[in-house]
């Protein structure tokens, strides 16, 4: 794994101080409370009885959390390990139903396991949890082969998905915006929830046949129901590798993602990177015709995926 992968984690204290007499003190207490309670889970869903340097966890965990009548202080930091890990690997599960479907549970599930340990979440929200598992898988293929590329083409797919849905969009541009205004100066700007992928799968139709037949249950948050309609439903045939460039965005609330062609796809990067509309046209290649040019941008402006850039103050 590449270093820039991981956040550098900061050195942990040995054991919980005995009074919070400073903020150095807190953070230290609070850094030994998040070790423990996002520890990954020993087998039978319990918490690890050794912590990470060989000591006792119980006697780690002792320094913070006391037992009562019922349970040692190891047992009710627990119940909060055990939520934390839950909660997570489900929300997983909800969100990357087309790398389940490539994988199947048992390898999904060691995946995501494997993911979450190596590459903790540093983030308050549960949006954010997919967002480094395709480059986490490419860089360890051992843990989806043979079906790694698609896996990780799925994974880029549905992250596009979350991120679309709850991106920033504008007032789109208007042809009134263009009137008068020169090719060569003119620059337009792609709304920020729209996503561009390059793959090496079409995984926008096999997303579609797995919606088909049943994979998602939309209605559900329960991964137990889930599971029982994968199991109910007929397998759907992973794709075979094919050049795919995508377009995901937004529209009236739904997500949406459009094909593109390859030279359509490398004008929308060059007006995302902020080239004026002549030089991003140019990028198709002298090849593409004009009215085929003028095609693509009659279509993404009534889809409303532009809107006029701004001029920075100052």
């Amino acid at each position: 794994m590449s270093s820039s992968m991981v956040p550098k984690k900061p050195k942990l204290p040995s054991r919980a101080p005995e009074r919070i007499r400073s903020t150095a003190d807190l953070r230290d207490f609070q850094r030994l409370m998040m070790q423990a309670v996002t520890r990954p889970l020993a087998p039978g869903n319990r918490s690890q009885r050794r912590w990470p340097d060989g000591r006792a966890a119980a006697n780690v965990v002792g320094t913070f959390s006391k037992p009562n009548a019922q349970l040692s202080g190891l047992e009710r930091i627990e119940i909060y390990n055990r939520m934390y890990w839950f909660r997570t690997l489900d929300s997983l599960h909800e969100d990357l139903p087309g790398v389940r479907a490539v994988l199947g549970e048992r390898r999904f599930m060691r995946l995501i396991e494997t993911y979450m340990a190596a590459v903790p979440s540093r983030s308050p929200s549960l949006r954010d949890l997919p967002e480094r598992l395709e480059k986490f898988i490419r860089a360890h293929p051992k843990l989806t082969a043979p079906h790694t590329a698609l896996a990780a083409d799925m994974a880029a797919f549905e992250w596009a998905q979350i991120q679309c849905y709850d991106g920033g969009a504008f007032p789109p541009m208007t042809p009134d915006d263009l009137a008068a205004r020169s090719p060569a100066r003119l620059k337009l700007a792609l709304q920020p929830q729209i996503q561009l992928l390059a793959l090496r799968h079409p995984v926008d139709d096999y997303a579609v046949a797995l919606r088909q037949n049943g994979l998602r249950a939309d209605a559900s948050n329960a991964v137990e129901a889930t599971i029982r309609k994968v199991k109910k439903s007929r397998p759907v045939r992973r794709p075979k590798a094919a050049r795919t460039y995508l377009a995901v965005h937004r529209h009236e609330g739904r997500i949406y993602f459009k094909r593109l062609e390859a030279p359509a796809y490398r004008v929308l990067l060059a007006l995302r990177a902020g080239e004026p509309l002549l030089r991003a046209v140019a990028t198709a290649g002298p090849r593409v015709k004009p009215d085929r040019v003028q095609g693509w941008f009659a279509n993404w402006m009534q889809l409303g995926w532009f809107y006029p850039r701004q001029k920075k103050l100052g």
